[in-house]
């Protein structure tokens, strides 16, 4: 029996300890439920979610910003002109002249949003766009810019915008991967433009290629073993990843192929169906451009 009476302080003091346990007991439950949750599960923003899903259209070779968006009246001051001329101590080569737009710009909208006449049916959605034309940079070649473009940075490795979207927001989707990239170009930056990079392995992009071919995605299916089979082949391997994940708990890319692995097997049964367009009508394919070899391409990406 306690003899004399316990301050506030003492308790403190002797439970201290005690404390301790209860919080660490606290965050060590809170590790394990997030060690065993789907990391591709959809999480919650800090602001309420208008956009269920982010597309991003890269079209390297397509018209320049400067006949579409981003009038220039300097260019137009300065057209026949060298560089040098319009910009001091720029060194240019010999010979090279600025040329303005030879499409005329006009404001659209109540926002007045300066469109060439290159898009005389866009221009009537104007003040539906928002166009940035304060992003720039000063890498004149092709495949650092196109890196600089996708994960902001073309001389360290860095995550891509899609793994940073897929990181921050997760996928409703369980049989399909949450950030996908339809024919990426082997150079250019390659698979850094849709990679990681620190961040889990899991969040990196799957790379679809020709949409019209039987391989859109490179060995979705086994071409040896179907059902119960495979099914035990893949337990097989993933008991032995998940054993070897153990050992080396913070090797990331360890966890990105047990979940790949699994994604993959599921996606047998539903990208088949995806890619499948023949359910479209004919007017959807034809307001695509689906069926005119200067447009069935790009058309059939954008559709899928």
């Amino acid at each position: 029996m306690i003899s004399r009476m316990i301050s506030r302080r003492n308790a403190l003091k002797t439970s201290g300890c005690g404390f301790g346990y209860l919080a660490f007991s606290a965050l060590a439950t809170q590790a394990a439920t997030q060690e065993y949750s789907n990391p591709l599960d959809p999480k919650t923003p800090h602001f309420a979610a208008k956009a269920k899903r982010v597309i991003f259209l890269c079209m390297r070779g397509g018209p320049s910003h400067v006949d579409t968006f981003d009038y220039k009246p300097e260019l137009e001051k300065f057209d026949g002109k060298s560089p040098g001329d319009a910009v001091k101590g720029l060194n240019s080569q010999k010979g090279r002249k600025l040329m303005k737009s030879p499409w005329k710009f006009d404001r659209h909208g109540q926002s007045g949003l300066q469109i060439s006449e290159l898009y005389p049916l866009l221009s009537k959605h104007a003040d539906d766009l928002c166009v940035l034309n304060g992003s720039h940079t000063d890498i004149p070649n092709h495949p650092q810019a196109l890196v600089q473009l996708h994960t902001g940075n073309f001389q360290f490795v860095r995550p891509s915008m899609g793994a940073w979207v897929l990181y921050g927001l997760g996928t409703d989707s369980q049989d399909l991967p949450g950030f996908i990239t339809i024919k990426p170009p082997a150079r250019l930056g390659g698979a850094q433009n849709y990679g990681s990079a620190f961040l889990p392995a899991v969040y990196q992009g799957t790379a679809i290629n020709d949409v019209q071919s039987g391989d859109a995605i490179g060995n979705i299916k086994n071409p040896r073993l179907e059902g119960d089979l495979q099914r035990k082949q893949l337990d097989l391997l993933q008991s032995m990843n998940r054993r070897a994940a153990d050992n080396h708990p913070s090797n990331s890319q360890l966890e990105g192929v047990i979940e790949s692995f699994e994604l993959g097997y599921r996606m047998q049964a539903a990208v088949p169906e995806v890619l499948d367009l023949a359910s479209e009508s004919a007017s959807t394919l034809k307001h695509y451009g689906i069926g005119s070899p200067k447009t069935d391409d790009f058309g059939r990406q954008c559709l899928m």
